[in-house]
This record gives structure tokens, sequence and C-alpha cells, in this order.
């Protein structure tokens, strides 16, 4: 039901959009969070014994795959493409460079395996073999709302701080459950992108890059 509100709300950003194409992978989001939480319903199904073990495990992948691999250097790129040409747009890249690495390390952490799901209270416990575990997970942080909080635009560096703050909150309570949980969050943040691409204003302006002599 969640996936299917947020996918509802995912339109209505599309929607919005109009001409705007540097807004188009930003107002793609809640689209693609509300298909991300409507996949996790077949994990729940899976380890419930609803549906058929092989479906839940392939389901656990798909979700896995995007919150890990796509996200780290998705939403940076989405929040490049929204800046103007000049200084903040050019630091961006070292948030997409950084997102990128994460994949790249959680993606192998995953291909090696193994990659587990169980249920939890209120929650399900994805679990990868994963190596400096703080460390990847502070990478992926930085990388996903640290390009939030340092875009032009003022409702979404505070829509970065936001997240951050949930980030916390999430880890100190259920740090087993970060992956789901924190996804789950994210999908309900996509009403503020919506109300971004239908009310959002200007960027502050950024310096330009000096041109090379």
């Amino acid at each position: 039901m969640g996936g299917l509100v947020i996918g509802a709300i995912g339109v209505s950003a599309a929607y919005n959009v109009h001409e705007r194409r540097d807004h188009v992978a930003f107002a793609a989001l809640p689209l693609l969070f509300g298909a991300h939480q409507l996949t996790e319903t077949f994990v729940w199904w899976g380890l419930q014994g609803h549906v058929a073990s092989r479906v839940g495990v392939v389901a656990t992948w798909l979700y896995l795959l995007f919150a890990f691999v796509v996200l780290p250097i998705y939403v940076p790129l989405a929040i490049r493409a929204l800046e103007p040409v000049g200084r903040r747009r050019t630091a961006m890249t070292a948030f997409v460079g950084l997102g990128a690495v994460v994949s790249i390390i959680l993606l192998t952490a995953m291909v090696t395996g193994p990659v587990t799901a169980r249920l939890g209270r209120d929650h399900i416990a994805y679990d990868i073999k994963l190596h400096a575990g703080f460390l990847i997970v502070t990478a992926y942080v930085i990388a996903t709302c640290g390009s939030l909080i340092f875009s032009g635009y003022r409702h979404i560096a505070i829509f970065g701080v936001v997240n951050l703050i949930a980030v916390a909150v999430i880890a100190r309570l259920a740090i087993e459950g970060f992956a789901s949980l924190w996804c789950g969050w994210a999908a309900l943040t996509s009403l503020a992108i919506a109300v971004h691409i239908r009310f959002g204003g200007h960027p502050v302006p950024s310096p330009p890059v000096p041109a090379r002599p």
C-alpha cells in the first residue's frame, strides 16, 4: 500500500517537471522509491512463506541492488544535474565519485556473498559480508546526504540536513535494520521532493568556474 501511495506522489512530481530537464532525475526519485517499497513487500512475503522462497530471494537482490548500488551514485548525480554551471556543480562531482566507489564496494560484497535477509521487529535485517562496514556506511551517507546539503536550492539543503538527522536516529535505534528503515524513511521523503518540484524556487547563485588562460 505504501509503495502505491509513494508511486502516486511520484506521478505528481513527474507531471510537474514540465520542461525542466535538469529536474527529471530528481523528480524520478519518488517513482523509484515507490517501486523499491513494493519490491520489499515481496521480501516480506518470501520470509513469511506467502510466496515461493525463490521470489523472496530475487526481491531481496533487487531491493539491495537499488539501495546499495544505484542510490549512492544516483542521488549525487541527480543533485548535480540541478546545479547551474559553476563551482558548486563542479564540487558535486566529488560526491558522485565517492558514491561510485561505495557502489562498487557494495556490489562486490553482494556478488561474493552471502546475501541474507531475516525478519526483525518492524523491519527486515539485511546482511552482506562487508569489511570496514562503518567506514563504508559513512561514505554512503556523505555521498547521498552531503550532496543534498551542499545543493544551491535551500529546500533541498534543508532536506539533506533532515535526512542526516534521520540517519543518526535510525542507526541509534536499530542498526541491524538500517538498510530497511532508512530506505523506508527515504520513501516517505518523496512528498518533500514532490513539493519542491511543484513549488521550489531558484538555486543560490554559484561562483563561476574561472576560465583557463
